[in-house]
């Protein structure tokens, strides 16, 4: 075997010139057995194909092909996260199936762009070989954002942030969705209220936010779900600046046990309420640890609809994370001859489950 693959490596490598000699056809007959499949016959295309592999030809060189139609085939997809959390985050997973399936439907390959919510040097962006790009979810006046916007390419924003004229846009009405969470837990009795939140910038902070930082949030989508909560709570008479919210920077269920122990330490409170599924899947370890039974003594409520949630019978709010990603992908690449931008909201659906009940007396 080792051999073989030896062998292999070192044979020369044909180029189309001398594949077109063997066959004794023109080089053009040649790439359009690749490229225009349609304009051969299937017993031609087949014995270019078949003498391409025994003589070892790889195929039209990818690079010039490119340089000549000004076409990657590719889609760029940007994201504030290390490579794994694509992978690893479930609300990033479904996103990502909904993306791909829309390329796949239009033949386009998919590149990930992952730049840290730190970095300050847009030079990913400035090298990634794509048709366009779909941007996930980004900071408010981000760096690597401002160089996509640079690049003369078609651009689709997923979530955040919203205020960019010219672009493309899919999300939901987090702000609404949060409204309703609110007056779903009012409704329960709950007035003692506590937060739990994913970052709100690119600064690291793990602890209690103010209400100002709250509001100055560079996190579009958090601010917004921060802002719909207040806003259903007022409505029953609570005031939000004494709603003490603990920030996480990470967003793992380990950082919601961690919030949601920092805060119950320091507050009484009957509910917590998480602008994450994956951080109230955290919070929840960490009632049962404590031995705080859900939902009699406290309930938690999450955000996204992710599978764990629905076998944790969580209270949450879901979103159509899948046809978000498709959506995006569709609007990127099936753009036809319009002229303006186009901003699609999809519909969220509060889940009310297992562990979220009336508040404990006392």
């Amino acid at each position: 075997m080792g051999e073989a693959l030896e062998g292999r490596r070192s044979r020369r490598t044909a180029t189309l010139a001398s594949l077109a000699a063997e066959l004794g056809v023109s080089r053009t007959t040649v790439s359009n057995a690749y490229n225009r499949p349609d304009q051969l016959s299937p017993a031609l295309r087949r014995r270019v194909l078949d003498t391409a592999r025994r003589l070892g030809y790889p195929g039209p060189d990818p690079v010039a092909r490119s340089l000549r139609t000004r076409k990657a085939g590719a889609v760029g997809l940007l994201l504030t996260e290390a490579l794994s959390y694509a992978f690893r985050d479930p609300v990033a997973v479904q996103f990502l199936e909904g993306l791909a399936l829309a390329c796949e439907d239009n033949g386009s390959g998919l590149l990930l762009v992952p730049v840290s919510p730190e970095a300050d040097d847009p030079g990913a962006v400035a090298r990634a070989g794509v048709d366009g790009f779909v941007v996930y979810s980004m900071p408010d006046d981000d760096d690597n954002f401002a160089a996509v916007l640079e690049r003369p390419v078609p651009v689709v924003v997923c979530d955040q942030p919203t205020a960019v004229p010219d672009v493309d846009r899919v999300g939901i009405d987090d702000h609404a969705a949060m409204v309703d969470m609110a007056r779903h837990l009012a409704g329960l009795g709950h007035r003692e209220v506590g937060v739990l939140c994913m970052r709100l910038s690119t600064e690291r902070n793990d602890g209690f936010a103010s209400v100002d930082r709250q509001q100055r949030a560079r996190y579009e989508v958090q601010r917004r779900r921060l802002a719909g909560l207040r806003e259903g709570f007022a409505e029953a008479g609570v005031d939000w600046s004494r709603v003490p919210v603990v920030e996480r920077y990470d967003h793992s269920e380990s950082a919601g046990a961690s919030a949601a122990e920092q805060l119950l330490a320091q507050h009484d409170v009957t509910a917590l309420v998480c602008t994450s599924d994956i951080l109230a899947l955290g919070a929840l370890r960490h009632a049962r640890e404590a031995g705080r039974k859900v939902p009699d003594e406290l309930t938690v409520t999450g955000f996204d609809g992710v599978p764990a949630a629905e076998r944790a019978e969580l209270t949450t709010i879901r979103q159509p994370t899948l046809d978000k990603g498709r959506a995006a992908g569709e609007l990127l690449l099936d753009r036809g001859d319009r002229q303006r931008s186009r901003t699609l909201l999809l519909p969220t659906e509060l889940l009310a489950r297992a562990t979220s009940g009336p508040a404990r007396e006392g």
